[in-house]
């Protein structure tokens, strides 16, 4: 199985996110799980690494109150990674409210974290929802993004 970062982080997402057990499973029984799963150990390793990254940049954000509006821009190494439809739909999530200017930049930092050279829209949205997540005070922002993700999904069958 060729499987990279982003498949064991949705994996574990998709499997906890609804759970009302432990909310956080130490890392040996989540390695123990992801083996189980049929996960390689490096990507397992590398996504627990993604996933503390995660956790340690929640306490850089600020959720005061909103700057002057500005324009993000995009530096040369993100402008390889992330593509035209890319950065235009990480600036339409926070044009829309999904997401704040520091969110927006966290988004940023885990999307070059995966490592991946073809990042698309449909991985944006899920680092979206698992970034909004594991924020606390962010349900409403989460449920938008949920709806968004899923109503876009169930548009593409019509």
């Amino acid at each position: 199985m060729k499987e990279n970062v982003l498949d064991v982080l949705m994996y574990l997402f998709e499997t906890y996110v609804d759970t009302e057990d432990d909310p956080e499973p130490d890392q040996n029984e989540l390695r123990s799980e992801l083996s189980r799963a049929g996960f390689g150990d490096a990507e397992i390793e590398r996504a627990l690494d993604w996933l503390d990254a995660l956790t340690e940049q929640q306490e850089s954000l600020n959720y005061g109150t909103q700057t002057a509006h500005g324009t993000r821009i995009f530096n040369d190494f993100e402008h390889e990674r992330l593509d035209t439809n890319c950065r235009g739909y990480i600036t339409y999530l926070e044009q829309t409210g999904i997401l704040s200017p520091p969110q927006r930049e966290l988004l940023i930092d885990r999307l070059l974290a995966l490592e991946t050279a073809d990042i698309d829209v449909e991985q944006i949205k899920w680092v979206v929802l698992m970034v909004l997540f594991s924020q606390p005070g962010q349900e409403l922002a989460y449920a938008r993004m949920e709806d968004l993700v899923f109503d876009e999904a169930s548009g593409l069958m019509h």
